[in-house]
Protein backbone atom coordinates (compact mmCIF):
# COMPACT_ATOMS: atom_id res chain seq x y z
CA UNK A 1 0.00 0.00 0.00
CA UNK A 2 1.26 3.09 -1.02
CA UNK A 3 2.20 5.94 1.88
CA UNK A 4 1.75 9.54 1.39
CA UNK A 5 3.57 12.59 3.03
CA UNK A 6 1.13 14.95 4.22
CA UNK A 7 1.09 18.69 5.25
CA UNK A 8 -2.36 19.39 7.83
CA UNK A 9 -3.82 21.55 10.54
CA UNK A 10 -5.21 20.60 13.41
CA UNK A 11 -8.85 21.72 15.34
CA UNK A 12 -6.00 24.05 16.78
CA UNK A 13 -4.71 25.31 13.84
CA UNK A 14 -1.13 23.87 14.76
CA UNK A 15 0.65 22.31 11.99
CA UNK A 16 0.80 18.62 11.36
CA UNK A 17 3.79 16.84 9.23
CA UNK A 18 3.68 13.30 8.81
CA UNK A 19 2.75 10.03 6.71
CA UNK A 20 -0.35 7.84 6.33
CA UNK A 21 -0.40 4.52 3.88
CA UNK A 22 -3.74 5.06 1.71
CA UNK A 23 -4.99 2.86 -1.59
CA UNK A 24 -4.74 6.26 -3.44
CA UNK A 25 -4.67 10.01 -2.52
CA UNK A 26 -8.12 10.03 -2.77
CA UNK A 27 -8.24 8.10 0.25
CA UNK A 28 -5.40 9.38 1.89
CA UNK A 29 -7.07 12.84 2.10
CA UNK A 30 -10.91 10.76 3.51
CA UNK A 31 -8.67 9.51 6.36
CA UNK A 32 -7.00 12.92 7.37
CA UNK A 33 -10.46 14.43 6.93
CA UNK A 34 -12.33 12.12 9.20
CA UNK A 35 -8.99 12.90 12.02
CA UNK A 36 -10.75 16.45 12.07
CA UNK A 37 -6.86 17.20 9.92
CA UNK A 38 -7.59 19.95 7.21
CA UNK A 39 -5.23 18.80 4.39
CA UNK A 40 -2.92 21.71 2.82
CA UNK A 41 -0.38 19.36 1.21
CA UNK A 42 -0.51 15.58 0.27
CA UNK A 43 1.83 13.77 -2.35
CA UNK A 44 3.33 10.24 -2.74
CA UNK A 45 7.05 10.13 -2.21
CA UNK A 46 9.16 9.05 -4.94
CA UNK A 47 6.90 10.86 -7.61
CA UNK A 48 8.18 14.03 -9.94
CA UNK A 49 11.35 15.82 -9.76
CA UNK A 50 12.07 15.55 -5.95
CA UNK A 51 11.63 11.68 -6.41
CA UNK A 52 13.62 10.38 -2.65
CA UNK A 53 15.80 7.19 -3.77
CA UNK A 54 16.02 4.73 -1.05
CA UNK A 55 19.01 2.76 -0.80
CA UNK A 56 18.00 0.04 2.41
CA UNK A 57 21.27 -0.95 2.78
CA UNK A 58 22.70 2.68 3.26
CA UNK A 59 19.07 4.18 5.45
CA UNK A 60 19.97 4.79 9.37
CA UNK A 61 18.13 2.02 11.07
CA UNK A 62 16.52 3.33 14.65
CA UNK A 63 19.30 3.94 17.11
CA UNK A 64 19.48 5.38 21.21
CA UNK A 65 17.67 8.57 20.34
CA UNK A 66 14.89 7.52 18.43
CA UNK A 67 14.26 4.87 21.18
CA UNK A 68 14.26 7.62 23.98
CA UNK A 69 12.07 10.30 21.42
CA UNK A 70 9.70 6.99 21.76
CA UNK A 71 9.51 6.10 25.84
CA UNK A 72 9.23 9.76 26.54
CA UNK A 73 5.99 10.33 23.65
CA UNK A 74 4.86 6.84 24.96
CA UNK A 75 4.53 7.57 28.51
CA UNK A 76 3.48 11.07 27.89
CA UNK A 77 0.60 9.72 26.27
CA UNK A 78 -0.64 7.05 28.28
CA UNK A 79 0.14 9.30 31.40
CA UNK A 80 -2.96 11.40 29.40
CA UNK A 81 -5.40 8.75 28.75
CA UNK A 82 -4.92 7.10 25.52
CA UNK A 83 -4.86 3.57 25.39
CA UNK A 84 -1.69 1.74 23.92
CA UNK A 85 -3.05 1.33 20.55
CA UNK A 86 -4.07 5.01 19.86
CA UNK A 87 -0.57 5.48 21.16
CA UNK A 88 0.89 3.17 19.08
CA UNK A 89 -0.57 4.32 16.13
CA UNK A 90 0.42 8.29 16.11
CA UNK A 91 4.02 7.57 17.01
CA UNK A 92 3.73 4.95 13.88
CA UNK A 93 2.39 7.90 12.26
CA UNK A 94 4.87 10.52 13.53
CA UNK A 95 7.94 8.33 12.88
CA UNK A 96 10.51 9.89 10.72
CA UNK A 97 12.63 6.83 10.78
CA UNK A 98 11.20 4.61 8.20
CA UNK A 99 12.67 1.46 9.52
CA UNK A 100 11.22 2.59 13.01
CA UNK A 101 8.09 3.06 12.05
CA UNK A 102 7.97 -0.65 9.92
CA UNK A 103 8.71 -1.91 13.45
CA UNK A 104 6.53 -0.13 15.17
CA UNK A 105 4.18 -1.24 13.01
CA UNK A 106 4.69 -4.90 13.49
CA UNK A 107 4.39 -4.26 16.95
CA UNK A 108 0.91 -2.74 17.12
CA UNK A 109 -0.11 -5.58 14.61
CA UNK A 110 0.76 -7.83 17.36
CA UNK A 111 -0.48 -5.93 20.65
CA UNK A 112 -4.20 -5.98 18.35
CA UNK A 113 -3.87 -9.65 17.61
CA UNK A 114 -4.03 -10.26 21.40
CA UNK A 115 -0.17 -10.53 22.30
CA UNK A 116 1.34 -8.69 25.24
CA UNK A 117 3.21 -4.80 24.47
CA UNK A 118 6.46 -6.24 26.34
CA UNK A 119 6.23 -9.94 24.36
CA UNK A 120 5.78 -7.67 21.17
CA UNK A 121 8.71 -5.73 21.35
CA UNK A 122 10.71 -8.68 22.61
CA UNK A 123 10.28 -9.80 18.79
CA UNK A 124 12.83 -6.50 17.58
CA UNK A 125 16.68 -6.55 18.41
CA UNK A 126 15.62 -2.59 19.27
CA UNK A 127 14.42 -3.02 22.59
CA UNK A 128 16.95 -4.51 24.73
CA UNK A 129 16.30 -7.18 27.55
CA UNK A 130 16.20 -4.64 29.98
CA UNK A 131 13.85 -2.67 27.71
CA UNK A 132 11.42 -5.68 27.22
CA UNK A 133 11.23 -6.73 31.14
CA UNK A 134 10.53 -3.03 32.32
CA UNK A 135 7.71 -3.32 30.16
CA UNK A 136 6.59 -6.71 31.65
CA UNK A 137 6.94 -5.36 35.22
CA UNK A 138 4.98 -2.33 34.19
CA UNK A 139 2.01 -4.23 32.71
CA UNK A 140 1.85 -6.61 35.79
CA UNK A 141 1.60 -3.70 38.31
CA UNK A 142 -0.62 -2.11 35.93
CA UNK A 143 1.56 1.54 35.89
CA UNK A 144 3.45 0.67 32.36
CA UNK A 145 3.26 4.68 32.22
CA UNK A 146 5.40 5.51 35.06
CA UNK A 147 7.46 2.56 34.05
CA UNK A 148 7.85 4.30 30.43
CA UNK A 149 8.37 7.48 32.24
CA UNK A 150 11.37 5.96 34.28
CA UNK A 151 12.86 4.21 31.03
CA UNK A 152 12.81 7.31 29.33
CA UNK A 153 14.67 9.04 32.12
CA UNK A 154 16.98 6.50 31.87
CA UNK A 155 17.94 6.38 28.62
CA UNK A 156 17.97 10.17 28.33
CA UNK A 157 20.80 10.11 30.99
CA UNK A 158 22.42 7.09 28.55
CA UNK A 159 22.66 8.98 25.98
CA UNK A 160 23.93 11.92 27.44
CA UNK A 161 26.50 10.14 28.96
CA UNK A 162 27.20 8.70 25.99
CA UNK A 163 27.27 11.82 24.32
CA UNK A 164 30.22 13.03 26.89
CA UNK A 165 31.83 10.40 25.86
CA UNK A 166 32.05 10.29 22.52
CA UNK A 167 32.35 14.17 22.90
CA UNK A 168 35.91 13.59 24.91
CA UNK A 169 37.43 11.32 22.12
CA UNK A 170 36.71 13.06 18.96
CA UNK A 171 38.54 16.22 19.20
CA UNK A 172 42.16 13.98 20.09
CA UNK A 173 41.20 11.76 17.08
CA UNK A 174 40.13 14.70 14.67
CA UNK A 175 43.65 16.69 15.71
CA UNK A 176 45.62 12.98 15.67
CA UNK A 177 44.27 12.33 11.82
CA UNK A 178 44.82 15.55 10.43
CA UNK A 179 48.50 15.58 12.11
CA UNK A 180 49.07 12.51 10.52
CA UNK A 181 47.24 14.15 7.35
CA UNK A 182 49.77 17.06 6.88
CA UNK A 183 52.62 14.73 7.49
CA UNK A 184 52.10 12.57 4.82
CA UNK A 185 51.53 15.50 2.82
CA UNK A 186 54.91 17.04 3.71
CA UNK A 187 56.75 14.07 3.43
CA UNK A 188 55.28 13.00 -0.08
CA UNK A 189 54.66 16.13 -1.79
CA UNK A 190 57.38 19.08 -0.26
CA UNK A 191 60.56 16.60 1.02
CA UNK A 192 61.34 14.62 -2.26
CA UNK A 193 61.84 18.72 -4.02
CA UNK A 194 63.96 19.79 -1.16
CA UNK A 195 65.93 16.18 -1.08
CA UNK A 196 66.40 16.63 -4.77
CA UNK A 197 67.58 20.63 -4.68
CA UNK A 198 69.75 19.49 -1.59
CA UNK A 199 71.57 16.28 -3.53
CA UNK A 200 72.03 18.91 -6.67
CA UNK A 201 74.07 21.15 -3.95
CA UNK A 202 75.72 17.90 -3.01
CA UNK A 203 76.06 19.17 0.68
CA UNK A 204 76.12 16.74 3.57
CA UNK A 205 72.90 16.24 5.55
CA UNK A 206 71.88 16.16 9.05
CA UNK A 207 71.29 13.02 10.87
CA UNK A 208 67.09 14.59 10.99
CA UNK A 209 67.07 15.62 7.27
CA UNK A 210 68.45 11.81 6.00
CA UNK A 211 65.91 9.92 7.98
CA UNK A 212 62.75 12.38 6.64
CA UNK A 213 64.11 11.42 3.04
CA UNK A 214 64.33 8.04 4.30
CA UNK A 215 61.04 7.85 5.53
CA UNK A 216 60.09 9.98 2.63
CA UNK A 217 61.08 7.42 0.32
CA UNK A 218 59.45 4.69 2.10
CA UNK A 219 56.16 6.12 1.76
CA UNK A 220 56.17 6.99 -1.41
CA UNK A 221 57.03 2.83 -2.43
CA UNK A 222 54.64 1.50 0.18
CA UNK A 223 51.37 3.66 0.55
CA UNK A 224 49.74 0.85 -0.71
CA UNK A 225 51.04 -2.31 1.26
CA UNK A 226 51.32 0.10 4.67
CA UNK A 227 47.09 1.07 4.00
CA UNK A 228 47.01 -2.89 3.00
CA UNK A 229 48.56 -3.60 6.58
CA UNK A 230 46.82 -0.54 8.36
CA UNK A 231 43.33 -2.23 7.57
CA UNK A 232 44.32 -6.01 8.25
CA UNK A 233 45.41 -4.71 11.95
CA UNK A 234 41.91 -3.38 11.74
CA UNK A 235 40.04 -6.21 11.67
CA UNK A 236 43.09 -8.38 13.08
CA UNK A 237 41.84 -6.31 16.38
CA UNK A 238 38.16 -6.70 15.40
CA UNK A 239 38.50 -10.64 15.30
CA UNK A 240 40.42 -10.93 18.11
CA UNK A 241 38.08 -9.12 20.29
CA UNK A 242 35.61 -11.04 19.03
CA UNK A 243 36.93 -13.51 21.16
CA UNK A 244 36.34 -14.20 25.25
CA UNK A 245 40.29 -13.89 25.36
CA UNK A 246 41.05 -11.04 23.81
CA UNK A 247 37.71 -9.24 24.82
CA UNK A 248 38.47 -9.85 28.20
CA UNK A 249 42.34 -8.11 27.75
CA UNK A 250 41.43 -5.50 25.96
CA UNK A 251 38.62 -5.09 28.14
CA UNK A 252 41.06 -4.91 31.15
CA UNK A 253 43.31 -2.27 29.07
CA UNK A 254 40.48 0.30 28.45
CA UNK A 255 39.95 0.56 32.74
CA UNK A 256 43.64 0.54 33.29
CA UNK A 257 44.86 3.30 30.72
CA UNK A 258 46.85 6.38 31.76
CA UNK A 259 44.28 8.79 30.87
CA UNK A 260 40.86 7.21 29.48
CA UNK A 261 40.85 4.32 32.34
CA UNK A 262 39.79 6.87 35.06
CA UNK A 263 36.92 7.91 32.62
CA UNK A 264 35.78 4.35 32.00
CA UNK A 265 35.64 3.15 35.41
CA UNK A 266 33.30 5.94 36.12
CA UNK A 267 31.40 5.74 33.18
CA UNK A 268 31.32 1.61 34.11
CA UNK A 269 30.41 2.62 37.99
CA UNK A 270 27.28 5.21 36.82
CA UNK A 271 25.60 2.72 34.05
CA UNK A 272 25.91 -0.28 36.39
CA UNK A 273 24.38 1.41 40.00
CA UNK A 274 21.75 3.35 37.22
CA UNK A 275 20.83 0.01 35.79
CA UNK A 276 20.78 -1.52 38.71
CA UNK A 277 18.27 1.11 40.27
CA UNK A 278 16.13 1.57 37.80
CA UNK A 279 15.68 -2.13 37.97
CA UNK A 280 15.17 -2.69 41.27
CA UNK A 281 12.74 0.82 41.15
CA UNK A 282 10.46 -0.86 39.15
CA UNK A 283 9.94 -4.04 41.16
CA UNK A 284 12.48 -6.47 39.63
CA UNK A 285 13.89 -8.93 41.85
CA UNK A 286 18.06 -8.42 42.85
CA UNK A 287 19.18 -11.87 41.03
CA UNK A 288 17.31 -11.05 38.05
CA UNK A 289 18.05 -7.53 38.04
CA UNK A 290 21.76 -8.38 38.32
CA UNK A 291 22.25 -10.90 35.15
CA UNK A 292 19.89 -8.13 33.04
CA UNK A 293 22.45 -5.60 34.18
CA UNK A 294 25.39 -7.43 33.48
CA UNK A 295 24.35 -7.41 30.02
CA UNK A 296 24.35 -4.00 29.66
CA UNK A 297 27.83 -3.30 30.89
CA UNK A 298 29.57 -2.91 27.84
CA UNK A 299 32.51 -4.50 29.75
CA UNK A 300 33.57 -7.95 30.10
CA UNK A 301 35.95 -7.44 33.40
CA UNK A 302 32.52 -5.55 34.92
CA UNK A 303 30.05 -8.40 33.97
CA UNK A 304 32.33 -11.24 35.33
CA UNK A 305 32.10 -9.09 38.58
CA UNK A 306 28.29 -8.43 38.24
CA UNK A 307 28.28 -12.42 37.55
CA UNK A 308 30.16 -13.01 40.73
CA UNK A 309 27.21 -10.92 42.53
CA UNK A 310 24.85 -12.77 41.75
CA UNK A 311 25.93 -15.98 42.45
CA UNK A 312 26.84 -14.83 46.25
CA UNK A 313 23.67 -13.38 46.14
CA UNK A 314 21.92 -16.96 45.55
CA UNK A 315 24.42 -18.42 48.20
CA UNK A 316 23.28 -15.73 50.81
CA UNK A 317 26.13 -13.52 50.39
CA UNK A 318 25.12 -9.47 50.20
CA UNK A 319 25.87 -7.65 47.56
CA UNK A 320 28.66 -5.11 48.61
CA UNK A 321 30.53 -7.78 49.67
CA UNK A 322 31.37 -9.16 46.22
CA UNK A 323 31.81 -5.17 45.14
CA UNK A 324 34.46 -4.52 48.32
CA UNK A 325 36.69 -7.07 46.59
CA UNK A 326 37.32 -5.21 43.25
CA UNK A 327 37.98 -1.47 44.77
CA UNK A 328 39.82 -0.84 41.59
CA UNK A 329 36.69 -1.14 39.84
CA UNK A 330 34.37 -0.13 42.21
CA UNK A 331 35.81 2.32 44.69
CA UNK A 332 34.98 1.44 49.04
CA UNK A 333 32.79 4.51 48.85
CA UNK A 334 30.36 2.59 46.46
CA UNK A 335 30.94 -0.85 48.34
CA UNK A 336 29.56 0.82 51.81
CA UNK A 337 26.86 2.74 50.11
CA UNK A 338 25.23 -0.25 48.84
CA UNK A 339 26.05 -1.84 52.04
CA UNK A 340 24.14 0.97 53.84
CA UNK A 341 21.51 0.48 50.91
CA UNK A 342 21.01 -3.29 51.82
CA UNK A 343 20.96 -2.50 55.55
CA UNK A 344 17.92 0.13 55.38
CA UNK A 345 16.02 -1.36 52.50
CA UNK A 346 16.61 1.44 50.40
CA UNK A 347 18.75 -0.43 47.63
CA UNK A 348 17.47 1.16 45.19
CA UNK A 349 17.66 4.67 46.47
CA UNK A 350 21.11 4.41 47.59
CA UNK A 351 22.30 3.42 43.84
CA UNK A 352 20.71 6.18 42.24
CA UNK A 353 22.64 8.55 44.58
CA UNK A 354 26.11 6.48 43.10
CA UNK A 355 24.85 7.12 39.88
CA UNK A 356 24.25 10.53 40.28
CA UNK A 357 27.66 11.08 41.59
CA UNK A 358 29.47 9.43 39.18
CA UNK A 359 27.40 11.03 36.40
CA UNK A 360 28.60 14.11 37.44
CA UNK A 361 32.53 12.95 38.10
CA UNK A 362 31.96 11.81 34.39
CA UNK A 363 30.98 15.09 33.41
CA UNK A 364 34.05 16.62 36.14
CA UNK A 365 36.54 14.18 34.17
CA UNK A 366 35.46 15.08 30.43
CA UNK A 367 35.77 18.74 31.23
CA UNK A 368 39.54 18.10 32.83
CA UNK A 369 40.37 16.30 29.81
CA UNK A 370 38.96 18.04 27.31
CA UNK A 371 40.87 21.00 28.99
CA UNK A 372 44.54 19.16 28.96
CA UNK A 373 44.26 17.37 25.71
CA UNK A 374 43.32 20.01 23.90
CA UNK A 375 47.00 22.37 24.54
CA UNK A 376 48.76 18.65 24.50
CA UNK A 377 47.21 17.81 20.69
CA UNK A 378 48.65 21.88 19.12
CA UNK A 379 52.06 20.73 20.85
CA UNK A 380 51.89 17.08 19.28
CA UNK A 381 51.14 18.87 15.96
CA UNK A 382 53.46 21.69 16.36
CA UNK A 383 56.04 19.38 16.99
CA UNK A 384 55.19 16.69 13.71
CA UNK A 385 55.39 20.02 11.73
CA UNK A 386 58.32 21.46 12.92
CA UNK A 387 60.75 18.17 13.15
CA UNK A 388 59.74 17.94 9.48
CA UNK A 389 60.37 22.05 8.40
CA UNK A 390 63.49 21.86 10.86
CA UNK A 391 64.77 18.69 8.69
CA UNK A 392 64.68 20.61 5.18
CA UNK A 393 65.45 23.93 5.95
CA UNK A 394 68.61 22.73 8.33
CA UNK A 395 70.81 21.87 5.46
CA UNK A 396 70.33 25.32 3.99
CA UNK A 397 71.05 27.20 6.78
CA UNK A 398 74.53 25.24 6.79
CA UNK A 399 74.74 26.07 2.78
CA UNK A 400 73.66 29.98 3.79
CA UNK A 401 76.53 29.83 6.69
CA UNK A 402 79.54 28.52 4.32
CA UNK A 403 78.79 30.45 1.58
CA UNK A 404 78.73 33.51 4.18
CA UNK A 405 82.02 32.55 5.06
CA UNK A 406 83.48 32.14 2.04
Amino acid sequence: MPVYQYKARDRQGRLVEATIEAEDLRTAARLLRDRGLFVAEIKEPGKGLQAEVRIPALERGPGLKDLTIFSRQLATMLGAGLTLLQALAILERQTENRKFREILKQVRTDVEGGMAFSEALSKHKLFSRLYVNLVRAGETSGGLDVILDRLAGFLEKELELKGKIRSAMTYPVIVFVFAVGVAYFLLTGIVPQFAQILTDLGSELPLLTRFLIAVSDLLRAATLPLLLLAVALFFAYRWYYGTPQGRRVIDRLKLRLPVFGNLNRKTAVARFSRTLALLLSSGVNIVEALDITKGTAGNSVVEEIVEAAKLKIQQGDPLNLTLAQHPFVFPPMVSSMVAIGEETGALDTLLSKIADFYEREVDEAVASLTAAIEPLMIIFLGVIVGMIVAGMFLPLFKIIGTLSVQ
